[in-house]
């Protein structure tokens, strides 16, 4: 199996002419065809099979593109499975992650509202210079205030229905391929449990409980924005909606149900109240005429999006508190790359990813219609010119994220500075060890091997510069506090500085030039979804983003891209358990990421099948990487029940060059005791690299330092099939091996 952006199937199998021979399209398993001789570098008498899982991710062009939008969601989904531990008493982790991942949802449709109901509704559309020359804009002048709200309410609802069909039908290819839980759908199970990798059931519920936060969000703005103090009819109204939020926060604090019976009981008072509170909204807002429109933002707005930024960081405190609670009754085997505290930070990503995308969307709007004028507290706008002022809380939220960028630039150049010395010294000790005599004329050579193995420690440097970027963006957000009280950027410099003009025009420039920073980056992140778009190169390098973030199923936020592990576990067990039912051996070789996917498979087979199996997991990052991001699902002690499950038919192949890979169980010198047997040393087999220092008499060209790809072509990797294929045809009856690549 291959790793991230993956291969063809002609390609892992080292052959033009290929047959599929299960599977389909999306994910198939492929053989060469018969009469037409064997793959490049096969062992005799093991024939090979590949499974080609990547179009699961790398598929449609407008499916891979369109998933860049889905970006935030993907992070928190991402974040729930970083915990320290399966275990979560109360379930408080589970709790404050999907509660996190409703104010998305509630956040994209604000962004909308703020593009339709605020900027164009409500402040373009009444002013003849902000109409001139737009005739798509000049008719909506000859509705009422009222009736215009309802009309752009159109676009919000149909923004949230795109979001909802992009993962709904991108997961119609995926799913349908594991058994359905039987009694819960809490996380706390471990990866053996049957239906693990169920990616149905939890969207579907959680899915439902998004669409009434969307259209409530939705709801509480048009009826906020038209209710003032004269009329108490509007103000009495907008408590439905709000109730309406406050009852799908209890349903998304409740644990998935499991009957249908009980789906259907916590969904039908959903649906109705939806429904009615919708239909009194709009009707509401149809027949209001106010008497005097506020000039300026939409009412309510700008409170409604400090409220909710403020809600996050308060959710991203509360989930930090929960995290370090947490480890306190937690030891693990391998130290976590982010000290454990994964979860917050890739929530806090997926915050301020979030709220870049919609200061973005906001604020290059406003310069759209405004053609370029920008207004602000010490540049008002001329008379008559539409007076468009986007929410403060979004410039707030932009300079967190600018300096959460530059903190962690600046804390990622001086970890690698300080830790320059130490990684130079392990690559020393590495080169002394494999070429303990430097031949003539092969000191640069040497040199390029030396750097190559400190470049691959950069790895384990991440994790202090992740830190700082949760501190920080964390402390950003904390400063939405200050718009809750009316005062932004431009008022905190004028409050605190001598010279009030030279401050706020100061911090106007800085505010200004964060908001475009980001808008650059969010602008190049959707030309990247372009190309990927025309392109089936980059297409790859975008898929290679959800193979990382779409490997576990969605428990929190259900517009996340699907689960491609959904249908790529237990079809790669089903598969495993065809071919040993026809009495031959199996040899699961998994390069990369395709190694994760194998153990996962194989924690999935029954006794009978794995006693026929064995598992080859060349540049794998099982122990490097995902037992060190998620210590509760890959830890060692999960790790140690796979070598024992196999009963030790297993060899993993890594190299000092590789930036990905590295040992299972024991890393230079450290011993395996912690799995109580001691044949897990035999596990991890160390691959020189390169093979030589200097030209070979039979080739014009020095060995390449080969890092990560490839593993196949080494005779070290091809031995230990022939071992695995050997040990595995002892243990259980013996028949004609039969080798997955």
């Amino acid at each position: 199996m291959h790793g991230v952006s993956g291969a063809s199937a002609e390609e892992i199998l080292d052959h033009p002419v290929v047959v599929r021979v299960a599977g389909d399209h999306h994910a198939g398993f492929y053989r060469v065809r018969p009469g037409m001789g064997t793959g490049g570098g096969t062992t005799e008498g093991i024939p090979v099979e590949a499974y080609r899982w990547g179009a699961l991710t790398a598929g449609a062009a407008v499916r891979t593109a369109s998933r860049l939008l889905l970006l935030p969601f993907m992070l928190v989904n991402v974040a729930v499975w970083m915990r320290p531990t399966a275990a979560d008493r109360f379930g408080l982790l589970t709790v404050l992650c999907r509660l996190l991942a409703g104010t998305l949802t509630a956040a994209f449709v604000l962004s909308i509202i703020g593009v339709t109901l605020d900027l164009v509704g409500w402040q373009c559309v009444p002013y003849d210079e902000c109409r001139d020359g737009r005739p798509y804009l000049a008719w909506l002048r000859g509705l009422p205030v009222g009736p215009r709200l309802v009309v752009l309410s159109i676009v919000p609802l149909v923004a949230l229905w795109v979001i909802w069909s992009i993962g709904a039908r991108s997961a119609q290819a995926l799913e349908g391929f594991g058994l359905p839980r039987q009694l819960n759908t809490a996380i706390d199970e471990g990866l053996d449990e049957p239906g693990f990798w169920d990616d149905e059931r939890s969207p579907a519920w959680l899915r439902q409980v998004h669409a009434g936060i969307g259209i409530g969000t939705l709801d509480a703005s048009l009826l906020g924005g038209l209710s003032n103090s004269e009329s108490d009819a509007g103000l009495w109204l907008l408590i439905a909606p709000l109730g309406l939020l406050m009852f799908c926060a209890v349903l998304l604090c409740l644990p998935v149900p499991t009957s249908p019976e009980r789906v259907r009981s916590l969904l039908r008072p959903l649906w109705a109240a939806t429904a009615a509170i919708t239909i009194l909204s709009l009707t509401y807002a149809a027949l209001t005429r106010p008497a005097q429109l506020p000039v300026g933002q939409l009412p309510g707005y700008e409170g409604s999006v400090a409220t909710l930024i403020a809600a996050q960081g308060c959710l991203l405190a509360l989930l930090a508190a929960v995290t370090n609670a947490r480890l306190r009754h937690v030891t693990h085997d391998v130290r976590p790359l982010l000290r454990s505290f994964g979860a917050p930070v890739v929530a806090a990503a997926s915050v301020i990813v979030g709220q870049a995308f919609a200061a973005t969307l906001v604020y290059r709007v406003a310069d759209l219609l405004d053609r370029g004028s920008v207004p602000g507290p010490v540049r008002p706008s001329p008379s008559g010119v539409a007076p468009l002022d986007p929410p403060v809380g979004y410039w707030w939220a932009a300079l967190a994220a600018l300096a959460a960028l530059i903190v962690v630039g600046a804390s990622g150049s001086t970890a690698l500075l300080l830790s320059r010395r130490r990684r130079r010294s392990l690559a020393e000790q590495v080169v002394r060890q494999d070429y303990p005599v430097t031949p003539p004329g092969a000191a640069h050579r040497l040199a390029a091997v030396r750097e190559a193995i400190a470049r691959s420690h950069l790895t384990e440097e991440l994790g202090p510069m992740l830190i700082a970027f949760f501190l920080v963006s964390s402390l950003g957000l904390a400063t939405i506090a200050l718009d809750l009280l009316g005062i932004g950027p431009t008022q905190l410099a004028t409050r605190l500085g001598t010279t009030h003009q030279g401050n706020a025009l100061l911090a106007a420039y800085v505010t200004d030039g964060g908001i475009w920073i980001i808008s650059l980056l969010v602008i190049g992140l959707l030309i990247l979804g372009f190309r990927s778009y025309r392109s089936p190169d980059t297409r790859r390098l975008v898929a290679v983003l959800w193979d990382l973030g779409n490997f576990w199923p969605r428990t929190v936020h259900p517009f996340a891209p699907p689960c491609y592990s959904a249908r790529a576990v237990p079809e790669l067990a089903r598969r495993v358990s065809a071919l040993t039912g026809e009495g031959t051996v199996v040899v699961i070789s998994g390069h990369s990421h395709g190694s994760i996917l194998a153990a996962a498979a194989i924690l999935q087979l029954p006794a009978p099948v794995r006693r026929r199996v064995g598992l080859l997991t060349p540049g794998s990052p099982l122990a490097r990487l995902y037992a060190r991001l998620y210590p509760a699902y890959f830890g060692g002690q999960t790790l140690c029940e796979l070598g024992g499950r196999l009963d030790w038919r297993w060899r993993n192949l890594w190299r000092d060059t590789d930036p990905i890979a590295g040992p299972i169980f024991h890393r230079r010198g450290d011993d395996s005791s912690r799995c109580g047997d001691r044949r897990a040393y035999a596990v991890d087999v160390r691959l020189r690299d390169p093979r030589g220092l200097t030209i070979d008499p039979t080739d014009t060209v020095p060995p390449p330092i080969e890092r990560h790809w490839p593993y196949h072509t080494q005779p070290q990797y091809w031995a230990a099939v022939r071992e695995l294929a050997d040990q595995t045809g002892q243990h259980g009856d013996r028949g004609q091996p039969n080798f997955h690549s």
